[in-house]
């Protein structure tokens, strides 16, 4: 199987349970042998979908078509999984009632907040790397302090103050690290889409806000297009991708595709892409910008592994360049940006600093 079949048939894989179309493709497929198994461990490991992979072809009661060592392995991972998540939703817990109990509401993000919402059918098809949630600007710096108090403490070094979460903290004996956000979006967009946009949204379960249903779509696809620089790159994430699918499933999208102001075309060719992927229908904005998006996505695909890589490449020396550019630049104007440079320089020149945060 190459790159692009391998990735097509776990995309299409993951949505067997809602699409009888795509459940008779590959069973098809299965049922011919003509799978790679090694190929789909590897990709689907590095999306990060292994285990959501398996509850699909459990669910569509496919497993006897796989290699019996290979369902051994998916159970145990899928498993470990599970109790690793329960614990991730129990510290979430831990977390939310502290900080509740300090007139602090935290609105939870991500990949916890889809397991807090219920989102899957299986907690263990989700795997999740920290905790993230965003606060007010006012009650930020109380948050940052209050969970110092409460032995959390920075595990991560060197991440400017502008950045649109604190630096990691952990504590012991806590199974993940928490990410406190100040902003959603990365700072160039952050004006743009922030905690004014979806405050006044939220849901409500079991004692945890959520965002709302709507922004929940959005947002999964802007922390790929923009965070993750997935517009840029020209890729899509099969763990974003497959919470896309299930939110849309859940919710009827369609009439705010037209509010979307300077996203329209980052999330319009997000879900035109993602569509291709998963052989799925939800709704979007048709137009020229979204057929060149595709089409480049699906040349991307259809291209060697070596050019994948170069190209990849390339496009990261460019953002990273880009990012020194824009930092400079905005270092004249702003005092974080510009306290952050010259900390960068006396760390060059051996001169220690403070911690800016």
């Amino acid at each position: 199987m190459t790159y692009k079949e391998t990735l097509f048939f776990i995309g299409q894989s993951l949505t067997i349970n809602h699409s009888n179309k795509n459940k008779i493709a590959i069973e098809k497929q299965l049922k011919e042998n003509s799978v790679d198994w090694d190929a789909v461990v590897k990709v689907s490991t590095g999306h990060f979908v292994f285990p959501a992979l398996y509850c699909n072809l459990k669910r569509a009661n496919f497993l006897h078509y796989l290699p019996e060592d290979l369902v051994n392995y998916m159970v145990h991972i899928t498993d470990l999984n599970r109790t690793r998540n329960q614990k991730i939703i129990e510290q979430a817990k831990e977390l939310n009632e502290l900080l509740v109990a300090n007139n602090i509401t935290p609105i939870f993000l991500k990949g916890t907040g889809n397991l807090l919402e219920g989102l899957y059918e299986d907690i263990a098809e989700r795997m999740v790397g920290d905790i993230d949630f965003i606060v007010s600007m006012e009650e930020y710096r109380k948050t940052i302090s209050l969970l110092k108090r409460n032995e959390y403490n920075e595990i991560e070094i060197g991440l400017p103050k502008f950045h649109r979460h604190y630096p990691s903290m952990g504590k012991e004996n806590r199974i993940v690290a928490i990410e406190i956000h100040k902003d959603l979006l990365e700072d160039t967009y952050s004006q743009k889409y922030n905690y004014s946009h979806i405050k006044n949204d939220l849901i409500k379960v079991d004692n945890f806000q959520l965002l709302g249903h709507i922004d929940q779509f959005h947002f999964n696809i802007l922390v790929h297009q923009m965070n993750d620089s997935g517009w840029i790159y020209n890729t899509i994430s099969l763990r974003k991708g497959y919470d896309i699918f299930l939110i849309s499933k859940k919710n009827d999208i369609k009439n705010y595709l037209y509010n979307l102001n300077e996203f329209n075309n980052p999330i319009n060719c997000f879900i035109a892409a993602n569509n291709e992927l998963f052989n799925s229908s939800v709704p979007f904005i048709k137009n020229k910008k979204t057929e060149k998006y595709v089409n480049n996505y699906m040349k991307l695909l259809n291209a060697s592994n070596s050019y994948r890589k170069k190209k990849h490449k390339r496009t990261s020396l460019y953002l990273v360049f880009s990012s020194k550019i824009r930092i400079v630049i905005k270092s004249f104007y702003k005092k974080d940006y510009r306290n952050w440079l010259f900390e960068k320089i006396a760390n060059k020149l051996g001169i220690k600093k403070e911690n800016h945060y």
